[in-house]
């Protein structure tokens, strides 16, 4: 299989590709306008509902919404399913593959336009597992795309927005494997020699 964007489009450090779509939330339907939401986003997309993979993260994510909200991020779900689809898997309990309450919108990308917009639509049918983290200036500042058999890890996309709120407010950077709390970097050759110093 390959993708339907040969060349897709380079979105980190870009603003956003805005979108208005109809979406499910808190039980019913809603429109969802991306650049209307304030604050951090994490933007996801799913192949399909009603699939494997796809309710472990979606579940994931709905799990961990205190953490987000308390970084004031929000969490947008979409895959090319219709509104009504979303509605009948989040009305079907978690033990009978369903997803139950989900505390975010799942967006209906019917047209398959967002997802071309994203560069992750593949083979015209379904979207690849790609995640973005926009700032509270509709920025891109880290996007990845999984091929469809693996999920994603919901703590490492925390982690992420957290370090890319971090150089946001205090100007540093954040070496490998940073946690909050963990010492950062000055961007420069001796602040980089401070750090190593200090952690060898």
């Amino acid at each position: 299989m390959t993708q339907e964007n040969t060349s897709p489009l380079q979105l980190v450090g870009q603003q956003a590709p805005n979108f208005t779509a109809d979406a499910v939330s808190n039980g019913g339907f809603t429109s969802v306008t991306l650049s209307e939401i304030k604050g951090w986003k994490v933007l996801f997309f799913y192949p399909l509902d009603f699939t494997f993979v796809c309710p472990t993260e979606i579940t994931a994510f709905s799990d961990m919404m205190d953490k987000f909200k308390e970084l004031n991020c929000s969490v947008v779900g979409v895959s090319v399913d219709s509104k009504f689809s979303h509605l009948a898997w989040t009305k079907q309990d978690r033990k009978e593959g369903g997803l139950g309450e989900v505390s975010y919108p799942l967006v209906s990308d019917i047209s398959k336009d967002i997802a071309r917009d994203y560069g992750v639509l593949l083979n015209n049918a379904v979207a690849l597992r790609g995640l973005f983290i926009i700032d509270e200036n509709n920025v891109v500042q880290h996007s990845t795309i999984n091929n469809l058999g693996v999920g994603r890890s919901v703590e490492e996309t925390l982690r992420l927005v957290e370090a890319f709120q971090y150089t946001a407010k205090h100007g540093e950077v954040c070496p490998a494997g940073w946690n909050k709390g963990d010492d950062s970097m000055k961007p420069d050759p001796n602040g980089s020699k401070e750090w190593f110093n200090s952690h060898n």
